[in-house]
């Protein structure tokens, strides 16, 4: 794991969120990893829950603009919570997870799928049609079960739990992920 790479992302994100309370910013180290196309989710927590997570599916704009963006929305424009606000700020958990590109999976039925789901490793993107949803790896940790973690993704994207069809598609993902440590 890229320890340097790990705390520029981290700064940058917590400097980007900062900067919408004119706080002055934490010292921003080089990594020439920036400036290369790179796809991150920013996670934001407060006391161990879920306050905004927001990020990119795949590579398409430099790492360093990719990673402000989304700390941006996460912050201010996930769509589950009210925007941060300064008095939250200082008490808010940045992480950041950077993903390898998307994999296509190929299965049979549903209970396959599930089979070749690898627990606490896989990011998952479901699509059906104009339904989307992706859950980090880090999901697992709260639904370490393979059947209910799929079941809860079909809900994020929009469909019943118990949906199937062979239209479906499924990727997954793996992530390096760094956390600040409040």
């Amino acid at each position: 794991m890229d320890t340097e790479l790990g705390n520029a992302l981290l700064t940058r994100a917590r400097n980007t969120i900062g900067a919408e309370f004119d706080l002055l910013p934490n010292p921003e180290t080089a990594h020439a990893a920036l400036a290369r196309p790179g796809a991150t989710f920013v996670t934001l927590t407060q006391h161990g829950q879920l306050r905004g997570c927001i990020g990119s599916l795949e590579a398409w704009r430099p790492l360093e603009e990719d990673v402000r963006a989304n700390a941006r929305a996460a912050a201010f424009r996930d769509p589950r919570f009210a925007p941060l606000d300064e008095e939250e700020f200082a008490g808010t958990r940045v992480e950041v997870s950077l993903l390898t590109p998307a994999v296509p999976m190929s299965f049979t039925d549903e209970a396959d799928a599930l089979r070749q789901l690898r627990p606490h490793i896989d990011g998952v993107i479901l699509e059906y049609g104009l339904h989307r949803g992706t859950f980090l790896p880090q999901v697992w940790e709260s639904l370490p079960e393979p059947r209910l973690f799929m079941a809860h993704l079909k809900q994020k994207a929009g469909l019943r739990q118990d949906f199937w069809s062979p239209d479906i598609k499924i990727s997954r993902y793996e992530v390096q992920k760094w956390c600040e440590g409040r």
